[in-house]
């Protein structure tokens, strides 16, 4: 039998044990464990060590070991010690082989079963006495089921406010779980906007999932820079869309005017398309996308947002430019591999006094653009280029505080035509 026995342990304290392990207990020398493990133990005849100061704690059982007693110590923790617990810190200054690990159900696994949700597939996160930088990413990335350990600074209440600064083209439902185990076990189905000034118990887990519908009324919605849960979105990509701050100014830079034809090529979801029908309802759009849902996207905001003068294209560029009216105006927003030859179609077809605009976010295309701009000059073409890069950054509660959150860096490159 290794010397330290490590026992994960739930908040049904010693009924929740099986008799070997309330066996290993009787037979300890040492039992560590924080005041409320050692609690459920009044009458262990074990030295007991409260779990206060970990690395003194760490030290002592180093000590300890080094001594080669041939009794046992118990080391108390909670749930599963290797899942955000006190396992991978006594793995950090312990052998391994002097450790042998009993988990028990964590509070995550606890969670999911009150709330009838497999879970293989979730995010795991803890935000308990670490940054919400994880939470973060997931968020941005649209994850649909996400775990989140809290601790009293990154609580539910936080965690919700988090979720509405980061303006996402996506809503999530958010459930706590408090006291998961104990008769006072309660579970809160709420959202990210009524969690606000809510208190909740010290132990909970917080459960979000990604919702489907945006549940935004198009009427009341503004008439320029729709926030990006206005759009329907790939579920499995939902942050894969133009960001507000970015279409706004692609729409300055178009210029769009009534009556004009615009292209957008390699359109997504449709949200610049969308945004130029809705600022110019009688200006002809036609909204260029090769994929199957990038259409059916277009085609389920055109029907929320827009007009019938916005023209869903289901075929890839530059080959469907060919069969549309020249324009007066046009956004390339993706190439597929083929944004010279794509650029080479749109300035043969491009109206006098017309414009190019290409938000772009890897250096390889801006320089594309670039040379093939620059290098029309010898030829039929001239362009004047305007460039410019969009850096926005988000204020994200952090706890109490806030701080700048920067979201991936945009070129937007403007061709006019004299």
């Amino acid at each position: 039998m290794t010397p330290i026995q490590v026992v994960g342990i739930g908040l049904d304290g010693r009924e929740g044990l099986s008799p070997r392990l309330l066996q290993l207990i009787d037979q300890a020398a040492v039992l560590v464990g924080s005041p409320r493990h050692l609690s459920y133990f009044p009458d262990a005849v074990a030295e007991t060590w409260v779990l206060g100061d970990l690395k003194a704690t760490l030290d002592r059982l180093r000590r300890w070991l080094a001594a080669a007693k041939p009794d046992i110590a118990v080391v108390l923790t909670s749930g599963d010690p290797l899942f955000f617990g006190l396992g991978r810190l006594l793995l950090d200054h312990l052998p391994a082989e002097s450790l042998t690990f009993y988990p028990h159900l964590s509070a995550v696994q606890l969670a999911f079963s009150r709330l009838k949700l497999p879970w293989q597939g979730a995010t795991l996160i803890s935000a308990h006495g670490r940054s919400t930088e994880e939470l973060t990413a997931a968020l941005r990335r649209g994850d649909g089921l996400i775990a989140v350990l809290t601790d009293s600074t990154h609580n539910p209440a936080v965690l919700g406010q988090l979720i509405l600064t980061l303006g996402l083209p996506y809503s999530y439902r958010l459930t706590v779980c408090e006291n998961l185990g104990d008769d006072t076990e309660t579970i809160h189905r709420l959202t990210p906007e009524t969690t606000a000034g809510k208190t909740f118990a010290a132990l909970n887990v917080v459960v979000l999932e990604r919702q489907r519908e945006t549940g935004l009324d198009p009427a009341n919605l503004p008439l320029i820079g729709l926030p990006d849960r206005a759009f329907a979105t790939f579920s499995d990509r939902p942050g894969l869309i133009t960001k507000r701050d970015v279409r706004i100014q692609i729409l300055a830079d178009l210029d769009p005017r009534p009556g004009q034809t615009v292209w957008d090529v390699g359109a997504g979801t449709g949200s610049v398309s969308v945004e130029i029908n809705r600022l110019c309802p009688t200006a002809q759009v036609y909204a260029i996308e090769k994929t199957a849902a990038g259409h059916g996207l277009i085609q389920q905001n055109q029907r929320r947002l827009g007009n019938a003068n916005l023209h869903p294209i289901y075929r890839a560029a530059p080959e469907a430019l060919a069969a549309l009216p020249d324009p007066d105006r046009i956004f390339i927003g993706g190439s597929g591999g083929h944004l010279a030859k794509i650029l080479e179609q749109c300035a043969q077809r491009l109206r006098p006094q017309g414009r190019i605009v290409l938000a772009l976010a890897t250096l390889e295309h801006t320089s594309t653009v670039l040379a093939w701009a620059r290098g029309t000059e010898e030829g039929q073409f001239s362009w004047q280029i305007d460039l410019r890069q969009i850096q926005v950054q988000q204020g994200v509660q952090v706890g109490p505080l806030t701080r700048w959150q920067p979201l991936t860096p945009i070129t937007v490159i403007t061709l006019n035509r004299p």
